[in-house]
């Protein structure tokens, strides 16, 4: 019988969805008064996001993704990359915790960090703190990746592409956020020469960091240039470095209390469960530089060669609260009295390396009466991971109050992994118009990844491997132009995982190597876009195969059993009516296990995954004062589960923000004043509920928080 997908939507949540469909009718019919400027601007028809993989516009695209742009970052009072959720109902938070890096989780599946990241479209580990400051947007791919990348989780890639010296600039800003984080940051860029053919472009940053929760002060610094050199329309090459370094206590999160979800209202939002006198600061620091040649063979064909090189040094540390008592029981919770054990985690000097190397050619040419605009290219990847021991010692019994003072212990006691891994791969994109308003897109990409890992410590059982595995990844579409402002589009595709069985755990097969399995999507959209006016509605299906452990007479091993399924419907309105502008965003989605071997496990949700959400950004330029916008702000998010049983979940949420951007010239300076007020009601609500490690994590809503900025352009 054929299952049938039902959508909840919250009652009090329907007037939310009613503005996204009212927008959608609104971008029809758009209101072309000028108005004053703002950030909250709406895509044009020409804009493009590299990772995608095809140089065509985004509305002309059968490819979901979003662009956000700094500025409008700026305008939110964004901190770090974690903001990105704040904007668009797809991306959700997933184990977001202060003084750590930030992970994403996109159409039910949790970003990776060390396979779903991109810089000017190479790829990157993001197991860091990844820096904005020298950023101009930040973009995400929405859905599987195959043909965008060898190996990947399905949800989407996260692209961030660097500032280049296209301007001459002067822009100098300070900032504040409550309570008393500080920041400073320059961006200076000049062109210069005969024909203005050399550009430098400068950004410097510093902060002082002090988070809502007690005790999380800390510093952050970016310091980096981009050059590039254009002797001719044919011909450019760029160089690129970046500095930067963070060091700020973790606050790690809440959970359960035995067998409930404790009431946020009575949890206060500014503990610190990590406020013990021997508590070390995370320490991320990262150098990247890439060198990039571009060249026009004729007016048809280009060729580009990119190089990458990222260093990342790390010292991780946490108090880590892990189960309610030493003999872990349970493991997954805290006690019901609030009480739980507590663990010194040191794991330090942790270095991981990654270089790459991309060569592709371009262009575009007939074939008969087909239209071909192809790239194929070559990309290598080599990422080496070294690490040290690793402190993981019980020291005794912490409480929610965060009173509870412990002795440390930063013994040596737990192996870590060392990891090696060289990527080649082949990529070929291809889209042919075969008739005025029809095309068909083609994407596949070829891999041969070669993985290795070995215990840091000798003498220990060990879990090294070596391994080979070789597949290919494919992706097709076909588009119609219904009108000039209209398409639509369907595409299939499918993307590769790769993965190792944990090294801990019961599973008799702890730390080998797991057979590479595939990720296929359908994907159904229709994109509009007339000017400045923007809408899309888009249905997507997504399987991927899961993994755990299953024991079958006794003995239980690591490995895939049956599938996640993700089927959903997301819709995206932006335009501009007046003095307003506006963006909003809905996601509507089930996601379940299916095909287990234990039946019983069919229909689970996974944890921490919500089933709607909807993100509201507005603005309004007031026409009573020259240079004033109003900004306003919503985000709600539907339940989660908890547990993996789905026994226990957390109710969803809504919050809402405010402010105020103005622009003010003073002669050749330009000043931009921004302030506003985050969850302004004070709204006391469990904002995500990640299950890592085999436990239930709850983090808290930020409370009230009050930032204020000025920038000065000169």
């Amino acid at each position: 019988m054929a299952s049938v997908v039902r959508f909840r939507f919250p009652l009090h949540c329907t007037p939310l969805a009613a503005a996204v469909l009212a927008l959608a009718g609104a971008a029809r019919a758009q209101d072309a008064t000028p108005v004053q400027t703002v950030q909250i601007t709406a895509r044009s028809l020409s804009d493009t996001a590299g990772v995608t993989g095809f140089a065509q516009p985004l509305a002309r695209t059968p490819i979901q993704a979003d662009v956000i742009d700094t500025q409008m970052l700026k305008d939110l009072g964004a901190t770090s990359l974690s903001d990105l959720t704040r904007v668009d109902a797809s991306l959700t938070d997933s184990y977001n915790a202060v003084g750590y890096w930030t992970t994403f989780a996109v159409r039910g599946f949790q970003v990776d960090n060390r396979t779903n990241f991109r810089r000017d479209g190479l790829p990157i580990n993001a197991e860091t703190v990844l820096s904005l400051d020298n950023k101009s947007d930040v973009e995400v791919l929405k859905g599987l990746s195959g043909t965008q990348a060898g190996t990947s989780a399905p949800g989407g890639l996260v692209n961030l592409v660097v500032k280049r010296p296209d301007q001459d600039l002067r822009d100098v800003a300070v900032s504040w956020v409550q309570p008393g984080q500080l920041g400073v940051a320059a961006d200076l860029s000049q062109r210069f020469g005969a024909q203005r053919a050399f550009g430098v472009r400068l950004n410097l940053s510093a902060d002082k960091l002090d988070a809502n929760a007690r005790d999380a002060r800390g510093h952050g610094r970016t310091a980096s240039i981009a050059t590039d050199w254009r002797p001719d329309s044919r011909h450019l090459l760029e160089f690129e470095f970046e500095h930067n370094v963070q060091s700020q206590p973790s606050v790690p999160a809440f959970s359960m209390l035995g067998p409930v979800v404790p009431d946020p209202h009575t949890i206060d939002p500014h503990i610190n469960l990590n406020d013990q006198p021997w508590s070390l600061p995370v320490v991320t620091q990262g150098n990247t530089m890439s060198l990039r040649y571009t060249q026009a063979l004729n007016a048809q064909w280009r060729f580009k060669v990119q190089a990458l090189q990222q260093r990342l040094v790390s010292n991780d540390h946490l108090a880590f609260a892990f189960g309610a008592n030493e003999a872990c029981a349970p493991c997954d919770r805290f006690a019901a009295d609030g009480t739980y054990a507590l663990y010194d985690f040191r794991s330090d000097d942790e270095r991981r390396q990654t270089r790459d190397l991309d060569v592709s050619l371009s262009g575009e040419f007939d074939t008969g009466p087909l239209r071909h605009a192809l790239t194929v290219g070559t990309l290598q990847t080599r990422f080496t991971g070294r690490f040290n021991d690793e402190a993981y010692n019980f020291v005794g019994i912490g409480n929610i109050a965060g009173t509870a003072l412990v002795p440390s212990d930063p013994a040596l006691t737990s192996p870590n992994t060392d990891r090696t891994e060289r990527n080649n791969e082949l990529y070929l994109r291809d889209s042919v118009q075969i008739a005025s308003d029809w095309t068909a897109w083609l994407g596949v990409r070829h891999t041969q990844l070669r993985r290795q890992s070995a215990e840091t410590s000798t003498g220990s059982p060990g879990f090294d491997t070596d391994y080979r595995q070789t597949f290919s990844t494919p992706w097709l579409s076909l588009s119609h132009q219904l009108t000039p402002a209209d398409m639509i589009y369907a595409s299939w595709g499918e993307g590769v995982e790769s993965t190792l069985a944990p090294t801990h755990g019961d599973a008799i097969n702890n730390g080998q190597p797991l057979s590479a399995t595939l990720s296929r999507q359908w994907e159904f959209g229709w994109k509009h876009a007339s000017g400045a006016a923007t809408w899309g509605l888009t249905a997507y299906d997504v399987t991927q195969a899961y993994a755990g452990d299953i024991t079958t007479d006794g003995v239980t091993a690591y490995g895939h059993d049956g599938i996640t399924r993700s089927r959903g419907l997301e819709a995206e309105a932006q335009t501009r009516a007046g003095a307003f502008t506006l963006r909003a965003s809905a996601m509507l989605q089930r996601v379940r296990r299916e095909q287990a071997t234990d039946a019983t496990q069919d229909g689970r949700r996974p944890t921490n995954i919500p089933d709607s959400a909807v993100k509201l950004l507005a603005a309004y330029a007031v026409p009573q004062v020259d240079g004033l916008s109003i900004l306003a702000n919503m985000a709600y998010e539907g339940a989660r589960e908890v547990l993996p049983d789905n026994s226990v979940r957390i109710p969803g949420w809504t919050r809402y923000d405010f402010g105020a951007r103005y622009v003010q010239a003073l002669g050749t300076t330009t000043l931009v004043w921004r302030a506003g007020v985050d969850n302004l009601f004070d709204r006391r609500a469990w904002r995500e509920a990640p299950y890592q490690y085999d436990h239930a994590y709850l983090f808290p809503l930020e409370p009230r928080t009050f930032h204020a900025s000025v920038e000065a352009k000169f």
